[in-house]
């Protein structure tokens, strides 16, 4: 796979009117897919020629992504894709913990917009559910992380917020980074493919109560798993 050469296929995406924004756009969605590995250094040239954007503009971009902890900088040799400590990960569940349960208990206060049709706005989700299925059933088990991020990047915008969807989006583009590192994706994702389906079948019927008894129990067994994993992979001897 050559990184710089598929973001040459982005640039069609910046139009006339580039932008830093649109820039950092495309390169957290570049590096949430795995395109750019956590520890890559990231090449202005090869980069800003792919996009045909200036130094100046990618520049901007990549200050953008490093206020928004995906990349850091380092004296004298460059911008590269962050890699994530073990406590990075841990705090990364407090806030997705945090994020969803109130999004969800929001739900049952009757906090969100257009819940006086809950199966329509429930589409999403529902779409995201058959994602990581159809993906499992094909063997893309990076298909089914990227069905589990949308899955809950869709229930937080059911809050009908765009300070917490952007929150989300952070937060979940810097958790790909930990996915990135662990090699065993199928028994890291496939366990959650049920409680997904199960979060769901909650929402539908109305049990918000217990959609956030099954969200919380979720995040807690996750956090447990990856946290676990993450811990042994970043540790483990180069070979």
């Amino acid at each position: 796979m050559d990184p710089i050469g598929e973001l040459a296929d982005d640039r069609a995406l910046l139009g006339r009117t580039s932008t830093a924004e649109r820039v950092a756009d495309i390169l957290r969605t570049r590096i949430a897919e795995g395109f750019f590995p956590p520890g890559t250094r990231l090449s202005e040239d090869g980069i800003g020629g792919a996009l045909g954007v200036s130094r100046n503009t990618l520049r901007e971009a990549f200050r953008l992504l490093t206020h928004e902890r995906l990349l850091v900088h380092r004296l004298n040799r460059g911008v590269f894709v962050r890699v994530l400590t073990v406590d990075d990960v841990a705090d990364l569940y407090r806030t997705r913990r945090l994020v969803e349960c109130a999004v969800v208990r929001g739900l049952g206060l009757g906090l969100g917009p257009g819940l006086e049709e809950p199966l329509f706005v429930l589409d999403a989700l529902a779409a995201a559910v058959a994602e990581g299925q159809e993906a499992a059933r094909n063997g893309d088990w990076k298909g089914v992380s990227t069905a589990n991020i949308h899955f809950h990047r869709e229930l937080v915008a059911l809050a009908g917020s765009a300070r917490t969807d952007d929150l989300m989006r952070g937060v979940l583009a810097e958790l790909r980074l930990a996915f990135h590192v662990v090699d065993d994706a199928r028994a890291l994702h496939e366990p959650y493919l049920q409680r997904n389906r199960e979060i769901l079948d909650a929402l539908e019927s109305g049990r918000y109560d217990r959609a956030e008894q099954l969200l919380a129990g979720y995040l807690d067994d996750s956090r447990t798993r990856i946290v676990a994993a993450y811990a042994k992979a970043v540790d483990a001897p180069e070979t």
